[in-house]
């Protein structure tokens, strides 16, 4: 494997591997998952609406034919994810010292770089663009 394609699989590795790690929260109902979704008024609904949509996310990007939906999806659930610490939850969440927000941010970057380095496969999914 050449060094720009382990690079891509080590961004996609990132972002799919904290997907995971959250998902286990969300669905496993962990009392700070629950917690974290009732502040936003989104429990449970939102908070297993969510960890369905990180699973898809997580195996899209992991599928190469996939991966431009991934990325996509990827970066609306983490806006989402980024401007619920900033606006509603704070930086740090219930004592978290920021690990949850770190990660967010953390997963956005990732997907930002893959964003970047597909970008030319992205505007395939643009009106009026040919599909590739």
């Amino acid at each position: 494997m050449d060094k720009e394609k382990l690079i891509d699989w080590g961004f996609r590795f990132i972002a799919a591997a904290i997907l995971i790690q959250m998902l286990f929260y969300k669905l496993g109902a962990h009392p700070d998952s629950i917690l974290l979704f009732s502040r936003l008024g989104l429990e449970p609904v939102g908070r297993v609406g969510v960890g369905i949509v990180e699973l898809i996310v997580t195996i899209l990007l992991l599928v190469p034919e996939t991966l431009k939906y991934g990325i996509v999806l990827g970066l609306g659930i983490m806006v989402g994810a980024v401007g619920s610490h900033l606006f509603v939850l704070g930086i740090e969440f219930n004592n978290d010292g920021g690990r949850l927000f770190f990660l967010a941010l953390v997963t956005t970057v990732s997907l930002l770089v893959l964003a970047y380095r597909h970008r030319s496969n992205l505007k395939s999914l643009l009106p009026g663009t040919a599909a590739s």
